[in-house]
């Protein structure tokens, strides 16, 4: 029985945590703060939400663990912009992914760099064009073959997503390399490929060079979609 209500207990407090995590956000934003501001001390919080300093401790802990709030020397704890894709990252084991889960992080992919297309012609420069040839120029050809080297597949697509100018995809891309790793060791690639003409690298890089945003989505989906094909077809 007394086991039982310790059980009862723990879950009590966890939700207390939950509801008082939710209510120092709308706090935070009730009274205006911005990235830099200092929030109040723990025993105000505990005063204004009529909760334990352990509650509020448990509670702040949470949004330390997200990146929302840090500590400052003389400061106590201010408002800080957390990093988006931070705790995604710490759990993107690609070991322990479903096939379906895989499928969706190829779609999404197929969607960010399909989507990307616009910011790419729009920012590329000479030297962009000139490191994407370098890293081409010792691909084999793919004219013929879905086949590729997954380290050539990196250095290409990261250009790419440098080229964007947006640091929360270049993060993003970076979070996922893991996941197309274990994807090219795992055998998931080694399906013969349904469609034998694809846009490669190297013709990627002409459209970028001589083309437009819409060739280059177009010239992306097929390039995309025929790696996709290899692993879920």
């Amino acid at each position: 029985m007394d086991k039982f209500a310790d059980n009862m207990k723990a879950v009590d407090t966890s939700s207390l945590v939950d509801r008082v995590e939710n209510n120092l956000l709308e706090l935070l934003v009730q009274q205006n703060l911005k990235v830099g501001d200092a929030i109040p001390k723990e025993v105000d919080l505990a005063s204004s939400l009529g909760v334990s300093r352990t509650v509020i401790r448990e509670a702040l802990l949470r949004l330390r663990m997200v990146g929302l709030i840090e500590s400052k020397k003389h400061r106590g704890a201010v408002i800080t912009s957390p990093d988006l894709l931070s705790l995604v990252e710490k759990r993107m084991i690609p070991q322990v992914l479903d096939e379906a889960t895989l499928r969706e992080v190829f779609e999404l992919r197929l969607v960010l760099e399909i989507g990307m297309a616009d910011f790419i012609m729009e920012r590329v420069t000479k030297q962009d064009i000139e490191e994407l040839q370098k890293i081409v120029a010792d691909e084999p050809d793919l004219s013929d073959s879905l086949h590729f080297q997954i380290q050539h597949e990196i250095n290409f697509h990261g250009k790419l997503y440098e080229i964007s100018g947006n640091t929360t995809l270049r993060k993003f891309q970076k979070m996922l390399l893991p996941v197309f790793e274990h994807v090219h060791s795992s055998g998931l690639l080694n399906k013969k490929a349904v469609v034998k003409k694809f846009v490669s690298h190297k013709g990627l890089v002409d459209i970028i060079e001589h083309g437009s945003a819409e060739m280059l989505r177009n010239g992306m989906r097929n390039h995309l979609e025929n790696h996709f094909a290899r692993i879920f077809s």
